[in-house]
């Protein structure tokens, strides 16, 4: 296609990678033909042809997602990744999180999850760096390991409240609290305790977001989350309590899970984050 003095390259407009490999062609069938089943035939054939692998895979990854075909886009990532290169595998990682969340296969989330929290406690996330480049709508920013820890024990708490255990999600959703606090994360938090009947414990966190007190409190969303909250709360004491306690346990939340962190091939000292020192201090008072 020509290209006229001063025009925007036709690459650049459609956001596509330049060149008319196996994979831009894929890209160019996913983006602007907008056919999502044929752009994951061209992924495959990227792939098999060693076309920029590393993309390929993760981007028909997420295609197959879209096309509800996450337990197939499962078996590809496991299958193929090791052709990927060393610098690709946390991004397949995010991934296959978000493929077993819609597959709701939470224990094999909750074990990629720790695999991640491993990973940074021995210093070899971001490739080793203190931050890594992401991207969101087409734009790229920062992310610290500190936002990465939060942003893996909030999903870590999800996790475990899906599987009723609301003890160990509130353990996780306090310790991300305190490594990068946020409205959102305060009202799992206090989801986890009204549903341990602790209502005054809940009604203190919630009362934090309305006050303003933490980062997204203003956002509309929030908010209305916490006066939902509120009246569930308010319904809840007005039942007799054995209908509102839910049997949860630590389990290998924090006991196993976590004391394997930070025991099992534990690295030198230098390359150990504070915060996983705060998380062995919480794990302690918990364990008396």
């Amino acid at each position: 296609m020509s290209q006229r003095k001063g025009e925007t390259p036709y690459h650049v407009l459609h956001k596509l990678p330049p060149g008319d490999s196996p994979y831009v062609r894929a890209k160019h069938v996913q983006l602007v033909e907008k056919d999502p089943d044929s752009a994951i035939v061209l992924f495959w054939k990227a792939i098999n042809a060693g076309d920029k692998v590393d993309s390929a895979l993760k981007d028909m990854a997420i295609v197959m997602k879209q096309q509800d075909r996450a337990e197939e886009a499962i078996e590809a990532i496991k299958a193929f990744r090791d052709r990927c290169s060393k610098q690709a595998q946390e991004s397949l990682d995010n991934v296959l999180i978000d493929l077993y969340k819609k597959c709701g296969k939470i224990e094999e989330q909750i074990q990629l999850l720790k695999q991640k929290l491993r990973m940074i406690y021995q210093g070899e996330a971001f490739n080793g760096k203190t931050t890594k480049t992401a991207r969101s709508h087409g734009r790229k920013f920062q992310v610290t390991i500190k936002q990465e820890t939060s942003r893996i024990l909030g999903n870590l708490g999800w996790a475990y409240m899906q599987q009723e255990n609301y003890l160990a999600a509130e353990v996780v959703y306090r310790k991300a609290q305190i490594i990068d606090p946020d409205a959102n994360k305060a009202c799992n938090l206090a989801l986890c305790l009204i549903k341990q009947a602790r209502y005054a414990e809940a009604q203190s966190v919630l009362e934090d977001v309305l006050q303003g007190k933490l980062p997204g409190s203003s956002d509309s969303k929030s908010r209305n989350r916490v006066q939902e909250l509120l009246q569930d709360l308010e319904q809840q004491k007005s039942l007799p309590l054995s209908t509102t306690t839910t049997t949860s346990s630590l389990e290998d939340a924090f006991l196993e899970g976590l004391d394997q962190l930070m025991s099992q091939g534990s690295p030198n000292k230098s390359r150990r984050l504070p915060i996983f020192e705060q998380i062995s201090s919480l794990r302690d008072q918990l364990a008396c």
